[in-house]
């Protein structure tokens, strides 16, 4: 493992400042990553929902969602580091919530009215629609898979794949090439 070396950020969403460490090793360490934001800024969830971060890196979404939504949220990521990060950043931006060091779901318990995910697009489609299958089987009836992913990285595909999936797909917003997607269970 590369050695660490944590450095503060800070970022405005939805008018609120978040402070975060974030470190070698971590997805989007230099800052917020352009994809988050788009996600972050388009979604809008009712308070008290079950919510999954997927893939949560040093846990931008998971802790937003936590904040502006007072969503219960659960974080998973493969990355040690970046579980470590997520647990610090949630006290850091004073909100409550569970992280899991998890491969995928394997680690992962329960079901939950909305997972959100910036998938690890440089793993590969069969990685990423393997995560988009498996997030299906952990929503409730009813409950939405909600990504971003960048036209060039595949969102028109990724699309078509979750058409397979569910019935009720749609491009809730769209920015600078990045597609925020809802998949509904």
């Amino acid at each position: 493992m590369l050695a660490s070396n944590r450095k503060t950020i800070r970022f405005l969403v939805r008018g609120n400042l978040y402070e975060m460490e974030t470190d070698i090793g971590v997805f989007s360490k230099a800052g917020l990553d352009f994809g988050t934001r788009v996600l972050l800024e388009t979604i809008t969830l009712d308070s008290g929902l079950d919510v999954l971060d997927m893939g949560c890196g040093y846990g931008p979404i998971g802790i937003v969602a936590a904040k502006e939504f007072s969503s219960n949220v659960t974080m998973a990521d493969v990355n040690d580091r970046a579980v470590v990060l997520a647990q610090d950043n949630a006290l850091k931006n004073k909100v409550s919530l569970a992280v899991v060091q998890s491969d995928g779901f394997a680690n992962v318990s329960g079901v939950f009215d909305v997972i959100l995910m910036n998938p690890p697009i440089r793993t590969g489609k069969k990685v990423i629609y393997g995560l988009f299958a498996a997030a299906m089987d952990h929503l409730l009836v009813g409950g939405r898979l909600i990504l971003v992913i960048n036209k060039n990285q595949g969102a028109e595909s990724a699309l078509a794949f979750l058409r397979t999936l569910s019935e009720k797909v749609d491009v809730l917003g769209k920015k600078s090439g990045y597609y925020v997607i809802s998949s509904q269970k």
